[in-house]
């Protein structure tokens, strides 16, 4: 059986996982009731459904055969005589944040489809991903998506595709790339964009069998096999997915472990794993250019190789880029810490950061004394490729039972000959005419300078080039700005001078006055002095953060505050008030809301804000550095 090994890229939200899902329906794989039943099969994790985009790569197969047609009973014969092709697929996070996901992973392929939004068009992170396929030298397939939406202009994206390919210096052979317009959605397919002629996904299989090549590889060379993912297993313990670039490996075989640092350690082969659909199936032997999975050694690591035992060669190291911005973690020490958390302890934390790093290269872990603040946390200095890659395993904690706090990001600054740079961004922006002068404006207060500006239908175009520091806080302004019909997306620039006088938040906070449970009168009585965080019946405590005040200072308030009561008034006299809803802060919120002096308290239950120092006189002394 041949194999071939394709990677799906994209933006996000371009239809990457759909098409996969496509893909597996119509070659007839056996799928779970449970797998069946999801509108997308790929998202399996909570977070990913939820979110509507691929945070986690997933490995998956299907066969096909080159002789069989469209025809449904033919392709569900398994007696079928035809030879069958595995086809290894491989489908990728689109979110610039998730970029090391995406770097390590195309490793395993030696092919990728390239979906376009055929309204859309390139976007950012279509450069990002595009850019690292063609470094490989990877054979590339365009699938201009979603064919069938509104104002879909595929002539114009397979225009502007072309345009990307020259940009990102591909060659002449690389830039005469097949096409094949797509509904995902839909599952159908032609090499023509004609959607009524459309009848089913083959043309993608048989577009993949006549452009992507096979693995170049050796079976009777000497075994390699480069790690790309780590997972976890309750009964087999760490598996290591990868693929064999030569050689044969079996269950049970001696192999070689070659580490980071080069230090080669013998072991066994305890189970051996292909991908045969969305399962993991045990194999008595796997030949090279597959994927495989692996069981048996405990302290393997991400980047790492498995080699013959008696010529072990280490394969090159995977490289992915620095991480941009950081977080400090610590122990919840509010006075409601351990009430809602199963897991609370430094050791305890501690070790879920660093097993994290066992899977994710992009992520850094750094023990700290000071937690890198003047408040004296000791923690951990916690650094990713941008604030969603850090959310998204700050809520992962929570849901595992984890209860910390975490401090503002930050960018990391490097020194570069001798001088202190900051990252920056470039920023996408899609935006109606009528929201684009706030923007603008707004962008370009927070040091953004505008690189393009162009208007089609009503909607207006903006490149710009931003310190990341800039883009902290704006992404919840520009939904409330644009009324939730803007679109903005970025992409990692490169390290440039800061450029100083940065404007901090023009608010202060409402902080609760003293422990208690807020009071519907208390609340009455503040809400006009700005923007509530919660409602009444709520464990607040001394030093928490319940608002945000419409004055520049801090303010002291009592939430919980009640109606005196006497023999000349009742409980329910006088005029009726109105209650302004609060603004609930969810986790990313909250991180984009915090001040310097201020921290996101998270539990499995709920995410509080909170003043480093609770007690409003030591956090006077504090701020006079005594």
């Amino acid at each position: 059986m041949s194999i071939r090994n394709v990677a799906i890229i994209a933006h996000v939200d371009h239809g990457k996982t759909t098409l996969v899902d496509a893909l597996l329906r119509q070659s007839k794989t056996k799928l779970s009731k449970a797998q069946d039943a999801r509108e997308t099969i790929m998202d399996s994790n909570d977070l990913e459904r939820e979110r509507g985009i691929t945070i986690f790569s997933k490995n998956a197969s299907v066969e096909w055969s080159s002789s069989a047609s469209s025809d449904a009973k033919a392709m569900a014969d398994k007696d079928a005589t035809a030879d069958k092709t595995k086809i290894n697929i491989i489908d990728t996070p689109g979110h610039a944040d998730f970029g090391g996901e995406v770097e390590r992973v195309l490793k395993l392929a030696d092919g990728c489809l390239l979906l376009v939004d055929a309204k859309e068009g390139p976007m950012p992170q279509t450069r990002f991903v595009l850019k690292k396929a063609l470094q490989m030298g990877h054979k590339i397939i365009v699938v201009i998506n979603k064919i069938d939406k509104p104002g879909a202009r595929p002539n114009w994206v397979l225009d502007k595709t072309f345009d990307l390919f020259m940009e990102l210096g591909a060659s002449d052979e690389t830039a005469e790339f097949p096409v094949i317009y797509a509904s995902a959605k839909q599952g159908k397919a032609d090499l023509q964009p004609n959607l009524e002629k459309m009848t089913d996904i083959t043309p993608v299989f048989e577009t993949i069998l006549k452009f992507i090549p096979e693995p170049k590889v050796d079976p009777n060379a000497p075994l390699q096999i480069l790690i790309t993912t780590i997972t976890g297993d309750n009964f087999k313990g760490r598996i290591a997915t990868g693929r064999i670039y030569n050689g044969v490996i079996k269950t049970g075989q001696d192999v070689a472990h070659i580490n980071r640092e080069g230090k080669i350690t013998k072991c066994r082969i305890m189970a051996l794993m292909t991908f045969f659909g969305l399962e993991r199936i045990e194999v008595q032997e796997a030949v090279a250019g597959d994927v495989v999975a692996i069981a048996g050694i405990a302290d393997i690591n991400i980047g790492e190789t498995i080699a013959d035992l008696n010529n072990p060669i280490a394969l090159p190291l995977l490289n992915v880029e620095e991480p941009t911005v950081k977080m400090t973690f610590c122990v919840n020490d509010s006075p409601f810490a351990g009430k809602e958390g199963q897991y609370s302890t430094s050791r305890q934390i501690r070790e879920r950061l660093h097993k994290e790093l066992e899977t994710d290269m992009a992520l850094k872990v750094e023990d700290s004394q000071d937690g890198g603040q003047d408040y004296g946390l000791a923690g951990w200095i916690v650094s990713g490729r941008g604030e969603l890659h850090l959310a998204i395993l700050i809520e992962r904690l929570r849901r595992e039972g984890y209860e910390l706090q975490v401090s503002r990001p930050q960018v990391i600054i490097k020194e570069i000959n001798g001088q202190k740079m900051t990252p920056y961004e470039q920023v996408f922006i899609e935006v109606p005419e009528a929201h684009s002068g706030v923007v603008i404006q707004k962008l370009g207060s927070r040091h953004g300078e505008m690189r393009e500006m162009r208007s089609e239908n009503g909607i207006v175009f903006l490149e710009f080039i931003i310190p990341t520091r800039g883009l902290f806080g704006f992404r919840t302004e520009f939904l409330t700005d644009t009324k939730g019909l803007g679109i903005i997306n970025t992409i990692f620039y490169e390290y440039m001078p800061d450029p100083a006088n940065w404007r901090e938040r023009e608010q202060g906070s409402l902080v609760a006055h003293e422990t208690g449970v807020s009071n519907l009168y208390g609340l009455l009585n503040i809400q006009d002095r700005g923007q509530l965080f919660i409602g009444p019946a709520v464990q607040v405590y001394k030093g928490q953060v319940v608002g945000q005040n419409a004055r520049s200072e801090d303010i002291r308030v009592n939430v919980c505050k009640e109606k005196q009561l006497s023999n000349m008034r009742s409980k329910g006299d006088g005029k009726a008030e109105h209650f302004n809803s609060p603004k609930i802060m969810g986790l990313e919120d909250a991180l984009e809301y915090i001040g310097d002096d201020e921290l996101v308290e998270i539990t499995p239950k709920n995410v509080r804000i909170r003043k480093v120092i609770l007690d409003e006189n030591d956090a006077k002394r504090k701020a006079r550095g005594m």
